[in-house]
């Protein structure tokens, strides 16, 4: 077996069945396999998945245990040396695995290979990124500061600019699609499954890192990512989430030691997260 895909799926059977068949195009004359964690979906993915048996299997849970956990039943219950983790509202360019296959195998050191990902309309939605910090929340990826004044130090320090295209190491790439050595996951211990959902992909490459294994971005490899799909429904929820697993990577990983900061970071994230899901 040549790769393993995990795809974890809620409420997602709109996009799965586009994810699955670029990634049987794609993996076409490699051995694959994929498991398919359904969280508890009320839609028919599950019946989708399975029109793609034997190569695909669905693992189906009798609740949502959210990201973190879904990935690693997906990865426990798959075999190859290298694991694809993919959303289902994510597809894969010709020659994507290929290109990250490349990548992987010849950086020894590396444990994860991320393609450059691309918004539906075809902009590069950013998914390499610099460690978060205080000022992620206003330099971020999505931050309209970070638009207005993308040249500015922070700006590049936290969406990684690849305009020539070539590959390199960064500090964290985003979940919606990575390749991964299953051997350095299992070094620690997959996701942080206190990660409900976000966060969990630069908590996973910190944690890589500190052990000495690098990351690495290859945007001749390409995917498309339409985002935000299994939230449509549950807006709110996901609003808490994001700023409750913000919050969890601040406290584990920039302020450990300073429980004032911890305190100030707590605050101004409730109350960003209460503003947010009032805008809806």
């Amino acid at each position: 077996m040549d790769v393993s895909v995990v795809l974890v799926s809620y409420n997602a059977a709109s996009v799965l069945r586009e994810a699955l068949q670029s990634l049987a195009g794609d993996l076409a004359g490699y051995e694959w396999e994929a498991v398919v964690v359904d969280n508890a979906s009320s839609d028919d993915g599950r019946a989708v998945a399975g029109t793609f048996a034997p190569r695909v299997r669905v693992l189906a849970n009798q609740e949502n245990v959210g990201f973190a956990r879904g990935v690693n039943q997906g990865i426990a219950g798959s075999t190859a040396p290298l694991v694809l983790i993919m959303n289902p509202d994510c597809r894969l360019f010709a020659g994507a695995f290929a290109q990250m296959k490349r990548e992987i195998e010849q950086t020894r050191t590396a444990a994860i290979v991320a393609p450059r990902i691309l918004n539906a309309d075809g902009t590069v939605q950013g998914n390499a990124r610099g460690d978060p910090d205080m000022l992620t929340g206003i330099f971020g990826r999505t931050s309209i500061l970070r638009r207005l004044l993308p040249g500015l130090t922070v700006s590049r320090r936290n969406v990684v600019d690849d305009a020539d295209g070539s590959a390199r190491t960064v500090d964290w790439v985003s979940g919606a699609c990575m390749l991964a050595r299953r051997d350095a996951l299992a070094e620690v211990g997959g996701f942080d499954e206190r990660y409900f959902l976000y966060w969990e992909d630069a908590d996973l490459c910190r944690r890589l890192r500190s052990r000495g294994h690098i990351v690495r971005y290859a945007p001749a490899a390409t995917a498309v990512h339409q985002g935000g799909h299994s939230s449509r429904g549950v807006r709110v929820p996901a609003v808490r989430a994001f700023h409750e697993s913000a919050y969890l990577y601040y406290a584990t990983h920039v302020a450990p030691a300073s429980p004032a900061r911890r305190a100030l970071a707590r605050v101004l994230l409730m109350a960003r997260s209460g503003i947010r899901s009032r805008l809806g």
